[in-house]
């Protein structure tokens, strides 16, 4: 005949192991998208371009910075396009000019370096380089005792908002959103510049 004691005993130990089970998970599911941000920082820097593919969602990210990058249009009505009768080089100007568009503006952003560069706060081109060797101990703890430090602006179940400010520039704030596409797997799928320099 069991132990009343014993069978009481295993009962509270099965019963703290699911207890256990849960809070690691519910740990697990909150923080995954604060994991995807730091392995997308890392892949960048280390120009792990297989990774990166895996981590972003490039026409998503694509399309949220090209509507920012976009100029603004021009003050006033717009003019009336050109009449062959009244401006015939106006309309030869106009049918040749969507024959070599300029570059688009976004491309930068979507390279290894601009997203590098965007983790870090910056925008592409202006991030300062990498030093040559790797930082000691006590440049990594300085390091993480000044910061500028991501946070989480915005959470749910399927969207986090991670924002970046600029090291020595606090009111320059980069957003990343990442959306869950399984239960622990998160693709970067937005990006929101700051406001001057769209």
């Amino acid at each position: 005949m069991a132990n009343p004691g014993t069978t009481m005993s295993v009962q509270k130990r099965l019963w703290d192991l699911v207890v256990l089970a849960i809070v690691i998970f519910a740990a697990a599911f909150a923080t995954a998208p604060w994991f995807a941000f730091r392995a997308l920082k890392a892949a960048a820097q280390d120009e792990d371009v297989q990774a990166i593919g895996e981590l972003v969602d490039f026409p998503a990210v694509r399309a949220s910075l090209t509507g920012q990058l976009k100029p603004p249009p021009p003050a006033g009505a717009a003019a009336e396009p050109p009449s062959i009768w009244r401006d015939p080089l106006g309309v030869f100007r106009r049918a040749v000019a969507p024959i070599a568009p300029p570059e688009p503006k976004v491309d930068r952003y979507l390279t290894v370096p601009g997203l590098a560069a965007l983790t870090a706060g910056y925008r592409p081109g202006a991030a300062p380089p990498l030093p040559a060797e790797p930082p000691t101990t006590a440049e990594r703890v300085r390091q993480a005792v000044t910061g500028p430090y991501p946070t989480i602006a915005y959470w749910d179940p399927n969207r986090v908002r991670i924002a970046v400010r600029r090291p020595g520039r606090p009111a320059k704030v980069t957003l990343f959103t990442f959306r869950r596409d399984a239960l622990f797997t998160w693709k970067l799928a937005h990006v929101r510049l700051p406001p001057d320099e769209r």
